[in-house]
C-alpha cells in the first residue's frame, strides 16, 4: 500500500489553482461586466463532469445575490432552451471547449440574444471563438494518473466560478442579511433572521401577574403556563420586577408556609434584564449568557411586558 498517488494528485491540483490566479484578468473584468448589466439571469450549463461543477456555481450565484438556473445541455435540445431569455448570460463549462451538447445549442442562444461566457482549457476551440468572453481554465495535465479523468481540470473550473460568484456579490454590496434571507432554514438565517417576537411566549404562555400577589398563585400561574417565571407587574402594568424559581429558593429557609402567602413583590427580582420584540434572537441569546439567566421579559416602548424569552425557547428555534 501505498499513499503517493494520493500526494501527488493533491500537489496536482495545488498547482493547477495556483497557475489560474494569473489568468484573474482583463476577460475576467468583462464576465463580471456582462453579468452586472444582465437583466436576467445567469444560465450555467455543463455536460459530464463539469456538469456538476455547473449546478454547484449556479447555487452559489443564486445563494449571493446573482439569480441562475442549471441547463442541462441534452434537455437543453429537446425544449429547455425556452429558459433562456435575450436578457440572460449563459455560462458554459467545458474543457476542451468541444463537447458535442453544447455545440449543438450555441446557435440557438445566439438567435435569442443571450451573451455567453466560456470556461474552457481550450483557447481556440469553437465554443471559446462563440463565446462573448472565454476564461481560461486549462491545466498542464489532469491529477488521474491516467492523465483522463476530470480532476485538476474540475478543481480549477470551480474555482473560477467560484472567484466570479463572489466577486459579483462584492460589486453588489451583497451583506450577510441578504445571505441569510436565501437560507432561512439554515443556522446563519435564523441568527441575522430571527427576531425576539418570533419565538417569544405570549398570552397564557407569559404569566403576567400584580405584585400585590401572593406567592402560592404566582406558582399557579406559572405552572399552568409551563414556564420558568412570572413577569411582574405595578398597578398600571409596567413592569416591576420577576419571579424565578431561583428566587423561590432563594426565599424558602424553612419557612415555606410564610413564603407562600407574602406578595410576590417581596420576593421578586426587581428592575429585570429585559429585551425588545424587535431585536434578533442571537442578541437574546447573547445576552442570557453574558447575564447568566434564563428568562428574559419582553416589553414594549412602555416598559410593559408583552412577552418572555426563555432560553429553551432559543434551543427550540435552534439558535444555540
Amino acid at each position: 500500500m501505498t499513499i503517493r498517488v494520493a500526494k501527488d494528485v493533491i500537489r496536482i491540483e495545488r498547482d493547477a489553482l495556483s497557475n489560474v490566479i494569473n489568468r484573474i484578468d482583463g476577460h475576467f473584468e468583462k464576465a463580471c461586466a456582462l453579468i452586472l448589466k444582465s437583466k436576467g439571469r445567469v444560465v450555467v450549463t455543463g455536460m459530464g463532469k463539469p456538469s456538476f461543477i455547473a449546478q454547484k456555481i449556479s447555487a452559489t450565484l443564486s445563494s449571493t445575490g446573482t439569480p441562475s438556473l442549471f441547463l442541462h445541455p441534452a434537455e437543453a435540445l429537446h425544449g429547455d432552451l425556452g429558459r433562456v431569455t435575450k436578457d440572460d448570460v449563459v455560462l458554459a463549462f467545458s474543457s476542451s471547449g468541444q463537447t458535442e451538447e453544447i455545440l449543438k445549442i450555441l446557435p440557438i442562444v445566439r438567435r435569442i440574444g443571450a451573451k455567453l461566457i466560456s470556461f474552457t482549457g481550450a483557447a481556440k476551440s469553437p465554443l471559446a471563438k462563440a463565446s462573448d468572453v472565454a476564461l481560461d481554465v486549462s491545466v498542464k495535465k489532469e491529477a488521474c494518473p491516467l492523465n483522463l479523468a476530470p480532476t485538476a481540470s474540475t478543481t480549477v473550473m470551480l474555482a473560477m466560478g467560484d472567484a466570479l460568484a463572489l466577486e459579483l456579490l462584492e460589486r453588489k454590496g451583497f451583506k450577510a442579511e441578504d445571505f441569510a434571507f436565501y437560507h432561512p432554514g439554515g443556522q446563519l438565517g435564523k441568527k441575522l433572521l430571527l427576531r425576539v417576537s418570533d419565538i417569544m411566549r405570549k398570552g397564557r404562555d407569559n404569566p403576567v401577574v400584580p405584585e400585590t400577589m401572593k406567592v402560592k398563585e404566582v406558582l399557579f400561574r406559572i405552572t399552568r403556563a409551563r414556564a420558568g417565571s412570572a413577569t411582574v407587574v405595578d398597578a398600571k402594568g409596567k413592569l416591576k420586577g420577576i419571579f424565578t424559581d431561583g428566587d423561590l429558593r432563594r426565599h424558602l429557609k424553612g419557612k415555606e408556609d410564610v413564603l407562600l402567602e407574602c406578595a410576590v413583590s417581596r420576593v421578586m427580582t426587581p428592575r429585570p434584564v429585559t429585551i425588545g420584540p424587535s431585536r434578533l434572537a442571537a442578541e437574546a441569546l447573547e445576552i442570557l449568557r453574558l447575564k447568566k439567566i434564563d428568562e428574559v421579559p419582553v416589553v414594549d416602548s412602555r416598559h410593559k411586558p408583552i412577552g418572555l424569552l426563555d432560553v429553551q425557547d432559543l434551543l427550540k428555534a435552534g439558535i444555540v
